[in-house]
């Protein structure tokens, strides 16, 4: 159980340092680079997904 905690907390601490560290930062050509930004987005989307499913798994191995 300590083991799903720590990586709980771990996806939590990226994801809000990631989400502070992309707010700080203004993108004047968003509109034009939709693709990129879709691009990333649905990459971040798969690796937490995977990390999720992985650390589900993990977790009810243990059980």
């Amino acid at each position: 159980m300590g083991i799903m905690l720590g990586l709980v907390l771990i996806i939590l601490i990226f994801a809000v340092v990631s989400t502070l560290l992309l707010t700080g930062k203004a993108d004047d050509n968003y509109g034009s680079s939709t693709k990129r930004n879709t691009t990333n987005l649905t990459l971040i989307y798969v690796v937490i997904i995977f990390i999720g499913l992985a650390s589900l798994g993990v977790y009810i191995w243990r059980i």
